[in-house]
């Protein structure tokens, strides 16, 4: 293997590593929003509220993005991925009403 290939090597495994450490903070940020999620959902539930708030989304999807592109990512994306968060929230206020 060349110096450079040797280089490259390091390199790749510093990506890596810092890969999978941000793997770990967002699948760790996740569960602790859907841990807030879950307790809106009981009270929302407890206090006979709709499961989902359209103009809370919203005003969400619209920061995000303005984050996203403030911090370089797709809006898109961005606004794609927080509404799969939403739906996913939306279903457990849903569940919560039904228990």
């Amino acid at each position: 293997m060349t110096d450079a290939q040797h280089r490259a090597a390091s390199l790749l495994r510093d990506h890596r590593a810092s890969i999978d450490r941000l793997d770990a903070v967002l699948v760790y940020t996740l569960a602790e929003r859907f841990s807030h999620t879950q307790a809106v959902g009981r009270l929302k539930a407890e206090h006979d509220l709709p499961p989902s708030d359209p103009g809370r989304e919203a005003q969400q999807i619209a920061r995000l993005e303005g984050l996203a592109q403030e911090a370089g990512l797709d809006p898109a994306f961005a606004k794609k991925f927080l509404g799969f968060v939403i739906e996913e929230v939306i279903r457990h206020h849903r569940q919560h009403q039904e228990n």
